[in-house]
């Protein structure tokens, strides 16, 4: 069962002359057609301006598009009376985790959202409790939220959103402004939520490394999608990739220069133990 179904969605921003005077648009999602079953882990990826943040704010009803559907468990996005349900279901996390925090303190910002929904008391403080296991931040839930590193910020604010039990969660560059550690810890939590709580996740970025590790990748141009398959048949289109300003992993990178120098190596490889796995059937081979 699909949790997302977008239909011929199309989205513009307005624009304005210098008097506020709307004189025309910015077309930035163009006729989107896509099916996101339950429990996936769907990376979206694009340069700058593509539109996937775009999409990803109608994921949850911040944006409605112009023409064309958004649909969260056959609830329809657009229905302002739904709209509690649709945020409900699916979760949003930002690149910034200042611009979510809302407490001082660790376990009162993870509580905000259930006292918000006028849990009881002891619901309240089960969800918080498991939502800090959820991503290793129990043993900070007495600390100052802002004197946190810019990881464990961003794991508070994911844990914000998993306090209200979502069946989705979207992260928009959740990595963005993190050092390598950072991220790393993030992706750890995120392939955990999704495996062991079976949450379906929705991943904008521009890494990718981030990408390779989804189940899925969907790419984004000039507002459509062009591109849809397993991380593998992705990023072994090189030169199509490049043709739209994204790179691909290291390892990928590798082998397309390997093969380009006369080596039969497959360009299906996203980790260094399947490159190495590779470069042995050659060696082997002569």
């Amino acid at each position: 069962m699909n949790i997302i179904e977008v239909k011929n969605l199309n989205f513009e921003y307005p624009v304005t002359d210098d008097e506020g005077n709307v004189v025309g648009g910015n077309k930035v999602l163009k006729d989107i057609n896509l099916e996101i079953p339950k429990g996936q882990f769907v990376a979206v990826l694009g340069h700058n301006g593509s539109g996937k943040s775009t999409l990803a704010k109608h994921f949850n009803g911040i944006l409605v598009g112009n023409s064309g559907k958004v649909y969260v468990n056959g609830i329809d996005t657009s229905d302002d009376e739904k709209i509690y349900d649709v945020r409900q279901t699916v979760g949003m996390v930002f690149q910034n985790p200042d611009n979510q925090l809302v407490a001082t303190i660790v376990e009162e910002d993870v509580a905000f959202a259930p006292e918000n929904l006028g849990l009881p008391p002891e619901q309240i403080r089960e969800r918080v409790d498991s939502a800090l296991n959820a991503v290793d931040m129990y043993k900070y839930r007495l600390h100052s939220a802002h004197q946190l590193s810019g990881g464990q910020k961003q794991r508070i604010a994911i844990a914000g959103v998993i306090a209200m039990r979502p069946e989705c969660i979207v992260l928009d560059e959740p990595t963005a402004m993190l050092d390598p550690k950072g991220r790393k810890s993030i992706m750890s939590t995120i392939k955990r939520l999704n495996k062991e709580l079976g949450i379906t996740i929705i991943l904008i970025t521009h890494y990718m490394d981030e990408a390779a590790q989804a189940e899925r990748v969907v790419v984004m141009d000039n507002g459509s999608i062009i591109m849809d398959d397993v991380p593998k048949k992705i990023f072994s289109q090189v030169d199509r990739l490049n043709e739209v300003g994204l790179d691909v992993p290291q390892v990928t990178q590798l082998a397309y220069e390997l093969k380009k120098e006369g080596i039969d190596i497959s360009l299906e490889v996203l980790t260094e133990e399947e490159c190495a796995e590779e470069l042995l059937k050659i060696v082997n081979k002569n």
